[in-house]
């Protein structure tokens, strides 16, 4: 399962990171439906080195903390978990320590849903968007922030090189409770 993954977890904090990204089937990548932006950038590493699905290249933020992506939905989606790929190993100063997932309706609305702190992390860090309530699966919204508060070292400008977003695979057949998906089952599932 996907959010096991990450080497240690304990109680806000994330340690290790996997290095191969694995996650579970009945999740799908909701970035491509986002409009993307960054509160800055140094030029060259921009919003499309997040989503270019190249693990040499990153986003590096410019300017004063707290450095923020925003994923902006032109309906309202289900997502269940964020990975980022971020490297101590080669970033140090510029990896982030410290990371707050918030959601809402727009800029006006946003509540933070999760804060994670990150402990020297090499590879893809899992964060689930699943409340502590066994019903709360996934967040129902229309926009994503994800915020850099502090980096490791205390280092100004952030490193982030991929985001996904993922959320619910949603059912191929309406108003069916369970998930029948054999070509077959399909085939002969209605009647003329």
């Amino acid at each position: 399962m996907a959010t096991e993954s990450s080497e240690g977890e304990e109680e806000g904090k994330l340690t290790g990171g996997s290095p191969v990204l694995s996650v579970d089937e009945d999740l799908r990548e909701m970035g491509n439906k986002a409009a993307w932006s960054v509160s800055s950038c140094k030029s060259g590493n921009g919003v499309s080195s997040l989503r270019d699905d190249n693990l040499e290249t990153y986003w590096q933020s410019d300017g004063a903390q707290p450095h923020l992506v925003n994923v902006q939905f032109q309906k309202k989606v289900k997502l269940q978990l964020v990975v980022l790929y971020v490297d101590y190993k080669l970033d140090e100063s510029y990896t982030p320590s410290k990371v707050s997932i918030r959601a809402g309706d727009g800029f006006h609305n946003l509540k933070e849903i999760r804060s994670v702190e990150l402990v020297k992390p090499t590879g893809w860090v899992y964060i689930s968007l699943s409340g502590n309530d066994p019903r709360e699966t996934f967040v129902n919204t229309f926009m994503l922030q994800i915020a850099v508060l502090s980096n490791h070292l205390n280092g100004r400008d952030t490193h982030v090189r991929q985001i996904k977003v993922y959320g619910p695979r949603p059912n191929p057949i309406p108003h069916q409770r369970f998930q029948f998906t054999s070509t077959e089952l399909n085939t002969y599932a209605f009647v003329r």
